[in-house]
């Protein structure tokens, strides 16, 4: 079973997760976030996926995601699971 496509509520607007050929492509609205590439290593999809967090979770007073380092785990965990990690 293939899930092609997750949508989350976020903080700044819904997050789509849509499934390509290399991986996952992130977005809001009409703006990419980030493409997610299954040959990457798990540390590079975690930075590009810090970034996208901040739109789900909204962001505190220095711009970081308003949440643990295990709530943008979870995020990453979505993304690979669309992406097919």
């Amino acid at each position: 079973m293939f899930i092609k496509s997750i949508v989350i509520e976020g903080a700044d607007g819904d997050v789509e997760i849509a499934r390509t050929d290399a991986g996952a492509l992130v977005t809001t609205g009409d703006r990419v976030l980030c493409e997610v590439r299954k040959d990457e290593d798990r540390e590079a999809r975690y930075a590009k996926v810090y970034e996208a967090a901040k739109v789900v979770m909204g962001t505190d007073r220095r711009g970081r995601p308003a949440g643990t380092n295990s709530m943008i785990h979870e995020v990453l965990d979505e993304i690979e699971r669309v992406a097919g990690c």
